[in-house]
């Protein structure tokens, strides 16, 4: 493998695993970084898609103990009353993404776009922020959150279809507004995002598969592992920040980020 396609493939796993989890839209900071280094075309969007598979693991293995727990005692009143929490938050996006995915990829994956969706997702971040600082949290534990809780923070996470929104700022922001704490509507997001970006991920892959060749294997891998561990990293020091912070720093950046996305590409 070339020394230069090393350092992309580690730069793009870094991007993937710092920006999959937080609120900022992954999907931007990878457009702009894939440009950035001239990493384009079918060959790289099948990469960025894999990558994703990395980070989801990063999640896996931080909460390896609970997912264990639950696949091994799934039908426990405890763990299944979670896996059908879990079920009901996957089922909007994922119905709505398999009826609207071919259009989605036809018609919004561009850089303005995802520009625009960066600083109205940061305003409506804010929003929310201003809001539930006059509220106080009704859910303080994922094990507590009822049904409809889930189905609403499922009816926000199909917001994140547009490219842009964030799935992780979609997810966390419909909890709050649920009534879920910061560090439960975070957690919830965490675990939602394996289903979700599972189902996602390998469908991607699977529409994409003719355009995979043997020398992508090592590209590939190194992406993987780097996304895996990067993604550890910030979901373990995520989980300690929300417990002491608000989320409205991510929606400035959004903002900013978003202003220089769509005037680089303007």
């Amino acid at each position: 493998m070339e020394v230069i396609l090393l350092i992309k493939v580690i730069i793009l796993g870094i991007v993937e695993g710092l920006t999959e989890f937080l609120p900022v839209s992954s999907t931007g900071h990878l457009i702009i970084a894939g440009d950035l280094l001239d990493y384009t075309g079918e060959r790289a969007n099948t990469f960025e898609i894999f990558i994703q598979l990395g980070a989801i693991f990063g999640v896996i293995w931080h909460y390896r103990a609970r997912v264990l727990e639950l696949a091994v005692h799934a039908l426990r009143p405890r763990e299944f009353q979670f896996l059908l929490r879990l079920f009901i938050a996957f089922l909007p996006a994922a119905i709505i993404g398999l009826l609207t995915h071919k259009y989605i990829k036809a018609y919004l994956f561009n850089p303005l776009t995802v520009a625009g969706a960066l600083v109205v997702g940061g305003v409506v971040i804010l929003l929310i922020e201003r809001w539930y600082r006059g509220h106080s949290a009704r859910v303080n534990d994922i094990d507590n959150m009822t049904h409809l809780d889930a189905l609403k923070v499922g009816l926000a996470q199909t917001l994140s279809l547009f490219p842009g929104v964030s799935r992780a700022g979609a997810t966390i922001m419909g909890g709050l507004v649920a009534g879920l704490s910061r560090t439960t509507a975070t957690e919830f997001s965490f675990f939602l995002a394996i289903p979700i970006m599972f189902a996602a991920t390998l469908f991607d892959l699977y529409k994409s598969a003719d355009v995979l060749r043997a020398d992508d294997i090592a590209p590939f891998a190194v992406g993987f592992v780097v996304a895996f561990i990067s993604a550890v990293i910030v979901v373990r020091t995520f989980l300690i920040y929300v417990g002491r912070h608000t989320f409205s720093p991510f929606a400035w950046y959004r903002i900013v980020f978003g202003l220089a996305v769509g005037a680089y590409f303007w």
